[in-house]
């Protein structure tokens, strides 16, 4: 074995066009300029449900570029046929050098899936910092001075990106209850990934006028993208797998493909769904910084997102309603005092349709969390059309070392449903089912002034109360 470990550099170029706008659609080319002098070119899509004005360009660029900033380790350059502003540009860099250290870790270096051909598979004791760095280097046409896009956006108005999931059904119950604006926001990737959202959308959009909805084809872009890597099996459409290969962070062309809709409308909050991530220290591997591939529902994000919007859309302000708790508390929130809502959630990625209801598979990891966290709760999960053999048959069929969640919470659900079946026998986790007050993670006062108390009022309806972090260990405390 050599002193280094495989080359994984696939493109000399990765181009991007000048988006084009034609009334309610807009396209750029993905053009790929590859080592061995081929290139493979691919059509975004991005279509609303009104015209989009020209004036929103700008958020057009910056979109089409997040589904590329996924391959920064993999080409030399990033070629941008339009002009981009100063903090553009900063915010581009920035999150090049995040997602492309989250994906050398979370991806190639410990991976999950077998889609990397085994010679291309790095050696954790030769793997440097260095290595996790992006090899891309943006070229655009131009940088200008920043400008204002929108300004004087509302305070009371809340944009949501809506998913079907827990987090943002509970999101969307909450800010309705305390008397918010709320506007649930949809993207239609082109693909089956939609059924997982459309029992939510659906409802939405007969009884809240607010619901808005963006199809994009960015879904079959990412499997072109692994079409084209070198490192890639070539039959990796073949691959059924519980997680995504190479890609990670996905919000971000979400958020920038629903801004023209935040513009226009003047709202002033971006919500995303973001729940309690147990990140008691800022995770290090092989000296490389990293987020566990979930840097897009870390407030970190939206450190970075406000500072971009106070030069472009002065008053737009990025957070989240319920980071603070786990997800076991979000499943308890959302069934205990949105039943409604919670009939809507469909958390599996592979949903069918079964006498014309949308249905959960059942038995993928999302399916095996969902039941779990519903049977904590002591919750029928036929609520969510879970089939009654899956649920019977839950107990025999559930492996801890499967379940996608973090450790605490899983120890916890275990202790309230009891030993039963392959549920181990397990001693109770306080800390998973209060409040976490914590500055570097889930700092409650992120929330808007105007909202906090009430929201976290709600909250404390379905938790035992507060807890803060001491020397990476969870304490609880009475009050805030």
């Amino acid at each position: 074995m050599g002193s280094k470990n495989p080359d994984m550099l696939c493109f000399s170029s990765i181009e991007l066009t000048e988006p084009v706008i034609q009334k309610n659609t807009v396209k750029s080319d993905v053009i790929l300029q590859k080592v061995n002098g081929n290139t493979s070119k691919f059509t975004l899509i991005l279509k609303y449900e009104q015209n989009v004005k020209d004036v929103f360009l700008p958020f057009l660029r910056l979109a089409f570029c997040m589904p590329i900033l996924n391959y920064g380790l993999f080409t030399k350059h990033f070629k941008l046929d339009f002009e981009i502003s100063k903090s553009d540009l900063f915010l581009l860099n920035e999150l090049n050098k995040v997602f492309s250290r989250d994906i050398f870790l979370n991806k190639i270096l410990k991976r999950r899936t077998n889609y990397i051909l085994p010679d291309f598979l790095p050696d954790e004791k030769k793997v440097k910092p260095g290595d996790a760095e992006p090899k891309a280097v943006f070229k655009s046409i131009k940088i200008t001075e920043d400008k204002l896009v929108a300004k004087n956006m509302d305070k009371n108005r809340c944009g949501l990106l809506s998913s079907g999931g827990k987090e943002s059904l509970l999101t969307y119950g909450i800010l309705k209850e305390i008397g918010c604006d709320v506007y649930p926001l949809y993207i239609n990737e082109s693909g089956g990934h939609w059924r997982t959202a459309l029992t939510a959308y659906k409802y939405h959009k007969k009884n809240e006028p607010n619901t808005g909805r963006v199809w994009t084809n960015v879904d079959r872009f990412y499997s072109f993208m692994l079409d084209n890597l070198s490192f890639i099996r070539p039959d990796h459409r073949k691959v059924r797998a519980d997680t995504y290969p190479i890609r990670l962070c996905i919000f971000p062309f979400y958020v920038f493909s629903l801004l023209p809709i935040f513009a226009e409308n003047k709202i002033g909050n971006l919500l995303i769904g973001s729940e309690f991530d147990d990140l008691r220290i800022k995770p290090i591997l092989n000296g490389i910084e990293h987020y566990f591939g979930v840097y897009d529902q870390h407030q970190d994000y939206d450190f970075v997102m406000n500072k971009w919007y106070d030069k472009r859309i002065k008053g737009l302000y990025q957070w989240s309603a319920v980071r603070n708790v786990s997800g076991l508390i979000v499943e308890r929130t959302l069934v205990k005092r949105y039943p409604k809502l919670a009939s809507l959630q469909r958390s599996c990625h592979s949903c069918h349709f079964e006498k014309g209801k949308i249905v959960p598979c059942g038995s993928c990891s999302k399916c095996m969390g969902v039941l779990l966290f519903l049977l904590a709760n002591k919750v029928n999960p036929s609520i969510m059309n879970f089939r009654k053999e899956d649920i019977n048959s839950f107990y025999q069929n559930v492996k801890p070392s499967n379940l996608r969640l973090d450790q605490d919470e899983k120890t916890q659900s275990f202790y309230l449903i009891g030993t039963k079946g392959n549920i181990p026998q397990v001693q109770p986790i306080t800390h998973v089912e209060q409040i976490h007050i914590n500055e570097f993670t889930c700092d409650h006062e992120l929330m808007p002034e105007h909202l906090r108390n009430k929201i976290l009022e709600i909250l404390k309806g379905y938790t035992t109360g507060y807890c803060t972090l001491k020397n990476e260990k969870w304490f609880s405390i009475k009050n805030l």
